[in-house]
């Protein structure tokens, strides 16, 4: 199994409330998320949010579309979410907010492994094109989040280092 550990980093002048809010109602993502193709609630979880389950289909410019379950298994409004995924792409997600004066940071860490086989088999010489791919549905968010916010956005940031959650 291929695996990914990738850590995008977006900056935004908007509340982190509102921030967080929007990343935290995914069956909306479609509206205003180019490459989400499609979020449906299986499951509701409690008021928090925690224990629902969703399943996620993804498209980018590659000829691919990827299918995931993830179950939120932590909220912690506005601070952070987590969850788990299955599927396509099995591990785990990490949603972390921060905010300084008008700015909320939004860092989030995607460490998955791939279920699909042609994935796997292509992944020793396409991961820089696969983590381009990344990149792109995640930079296609985070302009998605500004213009539903109406709030300016500071180039998102991908890193490849070392993965370090934020403390909450």
């Amino acid at each position: 199994m291929a695996r990914f550990r990738l850590l995008t980093v977006w900056r935004l002048e908007a509340p982190i409330d509102e921030v967080c809010r929007a990343i935290s109602e995914s069956l909306l993502w479609p509206t205003w998320w180019k490459g989400a193709e499609r979020v449906v609630e299986l499951e509701p979880g409690d008021s928090q949010g925690i224990g629902s389950l969703r399943r996620y289909t993804w498209k980018s410019v590659l000829p691919y579309r990827l299918t995931f379950d993830a179950r939120v298994i932590r909220a912690a409004p506005p601070f952070a979410v987590d969850g788990v995924v299955t599927g396509e792409v099995e591990g785990f997600g990490a949603w972390r907010l921060s905010q300084r004066g008008p700015m909320t940071t939004v860092h989030y860490h995607w460490e998955v492994r791939t279920n699909r086989p042609w994935l796997n088999l292509l992944a020793p010489l396409a991961r820089p094109l696969f983590e381009w791919n990344h990149d792109l549905l995640m930079q296609n968010g985070a302009a998605g989040l500004a213009r539903l916010l109406d709030a300016r956005l500071l180039t998102p940031v991908q890193d490849r280092g070392a993965l370090r959650l934020p403390a909450t």
